[in-house]
Protein backbone atom coordinates (compact mmCIF):
# COMPACT_ATOMS: atom_id res chain seq x y z
CA UNK A 1 0.00 0.00 0.00
CA UNK A 2 1.47 3.24 -1.13
CA UNK A 3 1.75 6.21 1.29
CA UNK A 4 -0.38 9.01 1.46
CA UNK A 5 0.77 12.24 0.03
CA UNK A 6 0.92 14.96 2.70
CA UNK A 7 -1.29 17.87 2.15
CA UNK A 8 0.79 20.96 1.16
CA UNK A 9 0.11 24.38 2.77
CA UNK A 10 -0.19 28.02 1.58
CA UNK A 11 0.50 31.13 3.52
CA UNK A 12 -2.79 33.29 3.07
CA UNK A 13 -1.59 36.56 4.76
CA UNK A 14 1.97 36.64 3.02
CA UNK A 15 1.71 40.33 2.82
CA UNK A 16 1.03 40.77 6.30
CA UNK A 17 3.53 38.45 7.66
CA UNK A 18 6.56 39.79 5.15
CA UNK A 19 5.86 43.27 7.03
CA UNK A 20 6.00 41.58 10.55
CA UNK A 21 9.02 39.84 10.02
CA UNK A 22 10.71 42.91 8.55
CA UNK A 23 9.40 44.69 12.06
CA UNK A 24 11.26 41.62 14.41
CA UNK A 25 14.24 43.35 12.82
CA UNK A 26 13.78 47.31 13.82
CA UNK A 27 15.80 48.84 16.14
CA UNK A 28 13.34 51.53 16.95
CA UNK A 29 13.07 51.44 20.71
CA UNK A 30 10.63 53.51 22.46
CA UNK A 31 10.70 54.21 26.00
CA UNK A 32 7.27 55.46 27.70
CA UNK A 33 8.47 58.65 29.78
CA UNK A 34 5.59 58.24 31.99
CA UNK A 35 7.16 54.74 32.85
CA UNK A 36 7.44 53.71 36.36
CA UNK A 37 11.71 54.08 36.16
CA UNK A 38 12.39 54.35 39.58
CA UNK A 39 11.24 51.84 42.27
CA UNK A 40 8.36 52.92 44.75
CA UNK A 41 8.93 52.42 48.71
CA UNK A 42 7.96 49.10 49.80
CA UNK A 43 7.47 50.15 53.35
CA UNK A 44 10.09 47.74 54.66
CA UNK A 45 12.75 47.95 56.73
CA UNK A 46 16.35 48.48 55.78
CA UNK A 47 17.63 50.33 51.74
CA UNK A 48 14.93 50.65 49.38
CA UNK A 49 15.47 49.67 45.71
CA UNK A 50 16.66 52.33 43.40
CA UNK A 51 14.83 50.90 40.43
CA UNK A 52 11.42 49.31 39.55
CA UNK A 53 11.20 45.87 38.23
CA UNK A 54 10.44 47.54 34.92
CA UNK A 55 13.68 48.99 34.78
CA UNK A 56 15.84 45.93 35.83
CA UNK A 57 13.81 43.76 33.58
CA UNK A 58 14.13 46.79 30.16
CA UNK A 59 17.85 45.95 30.69
CA UNK A 60 18.06 42.60 31.01
CA UNK A 61 16.12 42.14 28.04
CA UNK A 62 18.39 44.20 25.75
CA UNK A 63 21.22 41.90 27.33
CA UNK A 64 19.18 38.59 26.10
CA UNK A 65 18.05 39.67 22.87
CA UNK A 66 21.67 41.26 21.66
CA UNK A 67 23.60 38.60 23.40
CA UNK A 68 25.68 41.23 25.55
CA UNK A 69 27.12 41.03 29.01
CA UNK A 70 25.97 42.82 31.64
CA UNK A 71 28.57 46.10 32.00
CA UNK A 72 27.91 46.41 27.51
CA UNK A 73 24.05 46.35 28.99
CA UNK A 74 24.78 49.05 30.91
CA UNK A 75 26.53 51.21 28.07
CA UNK A 76 23.60 50.41 25.61
CA UNK A 77 21.25 51.22 27.47
CA UNK A 78 22.93 54.84 28.76
CA UNK A 79 23.29 55.57 25.27
CA UNK A 80 19.32 54.89 24.15
CA UNK A 81 18.23 56.52 27.11
CA UNK A 82 20.80 60.00 26.32
CA UNK A 83 19.14 59.36 22.47
CA UNK A 84 15.68 59.75 23.95
CA UNK A 85 16.33 62.60 25.62
CA UNK A 86 15.90 61.19 29.29
CA UNK A 87 17.97 61.99 32.22
CA UNK A 88 17.24 58.60 33.73
CA UNK A 89 20.12 56.85 35.71
CA UNK A 90 20.83 53.25 34.78
CA UNK A 91 21.73 50.37 36.82
CA UNK A 92 25.53 48.92 37.44
CA UNK A 93 25.96 45.60 36.25
CA UNK A 94 25.94 44.46 40.35
CA UNK A 95 22.38 46.07 40.56
CA UNK A 96 21.51 43.31 37.52
CA UNK A 97 23.50 40.53 38.73
CA UNK A 98 21.59 41.10 42.53
CA UNK A 99 18.61 42.02 41.09
CA UNK A 100 18.15 39.30 38.01
CA UNK A 101 18.17 36.41 40.37
CA UNK A 102 14.74 37.74 42.51
CA UNK A 103 13.27 39.24 39.78
CA UNK A 104 9.24 38.88 38.96
CA UNK A 105 9.25 39.08 35.70
CA UNK A 106 5.97 40.28 33.23
CA UNK A 107 5.58 37.42 30.30
CA UNK A 108 2.91 39.92 28.40
CA UNK A 109 0.48 37.52 25.95
CA UNK A 110 -2.41 39.05 24.06
CA UNK A 111 -5.17 35.75 24.82
CA UNK A 112 -7.43 34.15 22.30
CA UNK A 113 -10.95 33.69 22.00
CA UNK A 114 -12.92 30.42 23.19
CA UNK A 115 -11.56 27.46 24.81
CA UNK A 116 -7.67 27.32 25.26
CA UNK A 117 -5.81 24.91 22.81
CA UNK A 118 -2.57 24.05 24.88
CA UNK A 119 0.72 22.79 23.31
CA UNK A 120 3.01 20.60 25.60
CA UNK A 121 6.77 20.06 24.85
CA UNK A 122 9.97 20.14 26.35
CA UNK A 123 13.77 20.93 25.32
CA UNK A 124 17.39 20.44 26.63
CA UNK A 125 18.95 24.28 26.49
CA UNK A 126 22.97 24.35 28.06
CA UNK A 127 23.95 25.89 30.81
CA UNK A 128 27.85 25.27 31.12
CA UNK A 129 30.35 22.86 28.80
CA UNK A 130 31.76 23.15 25.80
CA UNK A 131 30.40 23.61 22.47
CA UNK A 132 29.00 20.78 19.84
CA UNK A 133 32.50 21.03 17.36
CA UNK A 134 34.68 21.65 20.44
CA UNK A 135 33.06 18.47 22.04
CA UNK A 136 33.20 16.13 19.04
CA UNK A 137 36.70 17.46 17.79
CA UNK A 138 38.34 17.12 21.64
CA UNK A 139 36.16 14.84 23.54
CA UNK A 140 34.48 17.07 25.09
CA UNK A 141 36.74 16.29 28.66
CA UNK A 142 34.87 18.85 30.68
CA UNK A 143 31.57 18.69 32.31
CA UNK A 144 28.55 19.55 30.58
CA UNK A 145 25.39 20.40 32.28
CA UNK A 146 21.71 20.87 30.63
CA UNK A 147 18.43 22.37 31.71
CA UNK A 148 15.11 21.34 30.96
CA UNK A 149 12.80 24.07 29.29
CA UNK A 150 8.97 23.19 29.36
CA UNK A 151 6.64 25.05 27.86
CA UNK A 152 2.63 25.36 27.51
CA UNK A 153 2.02 27.51 24.00
CA UNK A 154 -1.42 28.34 22.85
CA UNK A 155 -1.68 27.08 19.69
CA UNK A 156 -4.11 29.64 17.81
CA UNK A 157 -1.87 32.80 18.88
CA UNK A 158 1.67 30.82 18.90
CA UNK A 159 2.10 32.25 22.08
CA UNK A 160 3.84 30.67 25.55
CA UNK A 161 1.58 30.54 28.41
CA UNK A 162 2.95 28.88 30.78
CA UNK A 163 7.19 27.46 30.94
CA UNK A 164 8.84 25.54 34.08
CA UNK A 165 12.60 25.08 34.15
CA UNK A 166 14.13 21.86 35.79
CA UNK A 167 17.22 20.19 36.06
CA UNK A 168 18.28 17.54 33.38
CA UNK A 169 17.51 14.74 35.52
CA UNK A 170 13.65 15.59 35.77
CA UNK A 171 11.10 13.62 33.22
CA UNK A 172 8.35 15.70 30.95
CA UNK A 173 5.03 14.19 32.80
CA UNK A 174 5.74 15.47 36.45
CA UNK A 175 5.85 18.95 34.56
CA UNK A 176 2.65 18.99 33.13
CA UNK A 177 0.35 19.38 36.23
CA UNK A 178 2.44 22.36 37.20
CA UNK A 179 2.31 24.02 33.49
CA UNK A 180 -1.37 23.43 33.93
CA UNK A 181 -1.01 25.04 37.10
CA UNK A 182 -0.26 28.32 35.70
CA UNK A 183 -3.12 28.78 33.71
CA UNK A 184 -5.75 30.85 35.03
CA UNK A 185 -8.92 29.04 36.60
CA UNK A 186 -10.91 31.07 34.71
CA UNK A 187 -9.36 30.00 31.50
CA UNK A 188 -11.44 27.59 29.70
CA UNK A 189 -8.83 24.73 28.52
CA UNK A 190 -10.46 23.12 25.23
CA UNK A 191 -7.86 19.86 24.75
CA UNK A 192 -3.69 19.71 25.70
CA UNK A 193 -1.92 18.25 23.04
CA UNK A 194 1.49 16.08 24.08
CA UNK A 195 3.59 13.41 23.25
CA UNK A 196 3.60 9.96 24.06
CA UNK A 197 6.12 11.04 26.98
CA UNK A 198 2.61 12.21 28.86
CA UNK A 199 1.02 8.88 29.05
CA UNK A 200 0.61 8.80 32.71
CA UNK A 201 -2.13 9.48 35.18
CA UNK A 202 -1.28 11.93 36.61
CA UNK A 203 -1.10 14.10 33.46
CA UNK A 204 -4.63 12.27 32.28
CA UNK A 205 -6.26 13.25 35.59
CA UNK A 206 -4.66 16.72 35.85
CA UNK A 207 -6.01 17.18 32.13
CA UNK A 208 -9.40 16.23 33.03
CA UNK A 209 -9.53 17.96 36.09
CA UNK A 210 -9.25 21.35 34.09
CA UNK A 211 -12.58 19.98 32.01
CA UNK A 212 -10.30 19.53 28.90
CA UNK A 213 -9.61 16.83 26.41
CA UNK A 214 -6.04 15.31 26.15
CA UNK A 215 -4.55 14.39 23.05
CA UNK A 216 -1.77 12.21 24.15
CA UNK A 217 -0.98 8.65 21.85
CA UNK A 218 -0.93 5.88 24.24
CA UNK A 219 2.47 4.02 24.03
CA UNK A 220 2.83 0.68 22.00
CA UNK A 221 2.44 -1.61 24.58
CA UNK A 222 0.21 0.20 26.56
CA UNK A 223 -2.72 -1.77 28.43
CA UNK A 224 -5.91 -0.29 29.67
CA UNK A 225 -6.62 1.37 33.06
CA UNK A 226 -9.30 0.56 35.83
CA UNK A 227 -11.96 3.00 34.56
CA UNK A 228 -11.96 4.84 38.15
CA UNK A 229 -11.22 8.19 37.15
CA UNK A 230 -12.76 10.56 34.58
CA UNK A 231 -8.72 10.98 33.10
CA UNK A 232 -8.25 6.42 33.26
CA UNK A 233 -11.85 6.74 30.91
CA UNK A 234 -10.44 9.27 28.58
CA UNK A 235 -7.45 7.66 27.99
CA UNK A 236 -8.99 3.88 27.59
CA UNK A 237 -10.92 5.86 25.09
CA UNK A 238 -8.27 7.25 23.55
CA UNK A 239 -6.72 3.73 23.64
CA UNK A 240 -9.30 2.26 22.41
CA UNK A 241 -9.71 4.49 18.78
CA UNK A 242 -5.59 3.81 18.59
CA UNK A 243 -6.32 0.08 18.47
CA UNK A 244 -9.06 0.40 16.55
CA UNK A 245 -8.45 3.04 13.82
CA UNK A 246 -4.25 2.25 14.44
CA UNK A 247 -2.25 4.99 15.10
CA UNK A 248 -1.68 6.82 11.74
CA UNK A 249 -5.36 7.30 11.39
CA UNK A 250 -5.36 8.28 15.02
CA UNK A 251 -3.06 11.31 15.19
CA UNK A 252 -4.45 12.68 11.94
CA UNK A 253 -8.23 12.14 12.99
CA UNK A 254 -7.34 13.33 16.63
CA UNK A 255 -5.17 16.42 15.46
CA UNK A 256 -2.02 15.29 17.03
CA UNK A 257 0.34 16.56 14.00
CA UNK A 258 -0.76 20.22 15.85
CA UNK A 259 1.90 19.68 18.77
CA UNK A 260 4.53 20.04 15.70
CA UNK A 261 4.05 23.70 16.21
CA UNK A 262 5.57 23.51 19.95
CA UNK A 263 8.91 22.25 18.24
CA UNK A 264 8.87 25.07 15.69
CA UNK A 265 9.12 27.39 19.23
CA UNK A 266 11.09 25.82 20.76
CA UNK A 267 13.60 25.89 17.69
CA UNK A 268 12.51 29.97 17.55
CA UNK A 269 13.89 29.47 21.52
CA UNK A 270 17.08 28.28 20.77
CA UNK A 271 17.73 31.39 18.20
CA UNK A 272 17.97 33.71 21.19
CA UNK A 273 20.97 31.29 21.91
CA UNK A 274 22.05 27.82 22.13
CA UNK A 275 22.93 28.42 25.90
CA UNK A 276 21.93 30.39 28.80
CA UNK A 277 24.83 32.70 30.38
CA UNK A 278 23.61 32.57 33.47
CA UNK A 279 25.12 30.56 36.08
CA UNK A 280 23.20 30.08 39.25
CA UNK A 281 19.68 28.31 39.34
CA UNK A 282 17.56 31.44 40.28
CA UNK A 283 18.95 34.15 37.19
CA UNK A 284 19.04 31.41 34.92
CA UNK A 285 15.08 31.00 35.11
CA UNK A 286 14.71 35.35 35.13
CA UNK A 287 16.96 34.87 31.78
CA UNK A 288 14.34 32.08 30.20
CA UNK A 289 11.66 33.89 31.29
CA UNK A 290 12.62 36.96 29.47
CA UNK A 291 13.61 34.73 26.93
CA UNK A 292 9.96 34.28 26.77
CA UNK A 293 8.89 37.37 26.87
CA UNK A 294 10.98 38.80 24.12
CA UNK A 295 9.18 35.88 21.48
CA UNK A 296 5.87 36.40 22.87
CA UNK A 297 6.60 40.01 21.84
CA UNK A 298 7.75 39.00 18.37
CA UNK A 299 4.84 36.95 17.81
CA UNK A 300 1.89 39.19 18.79
CA UNK A 301 3.56 41.24 15.31
CA UNK A 302 2.20 38.99 13.48
CA UNK A 303 2.19 35.15 12.55
CA UNK A 304 1.58 33.09 9.59
CA UNK A 305 -1.66 31.82 8.14
CA UNK A 306 -2.10 29.18 6.49
CA UNK A 307 -4.47 26.73 4.76
CA UNK A 308 -3.98 23.29 2.95
CA UNK A 309 -4.31 23.48 -0.85
CA UNK A 310 -3.44 19.60 -1.20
Amino acid sequence: MSRPTPPTYKIKNWRAYNEALKRRGSLTIWFDPEMMWEARPTGKRGRQPTYSDAAIQTCLTMKVLFGMALRQTTGFVESLLQLSGLDWSVPDFSTLSRRQKTLAVNIPYRGSEGPLHLLIDSTGIKVEGEGEWNARKHGGAKRRIWRKVHLGIDEKTLEIRAVEFTSGDIGDAPMLPELLGQISPNQEIGNVTADGAYDTRKCHEAIADRGAYAVIPPRKNAKFWKPDSAGAIARNEALHASKRLGRKIWRKWSGYHRRSRAETKMHCMKLLGQRLMAREPDRQVAELQIRVAVMNGFTALGIPVTEAVG
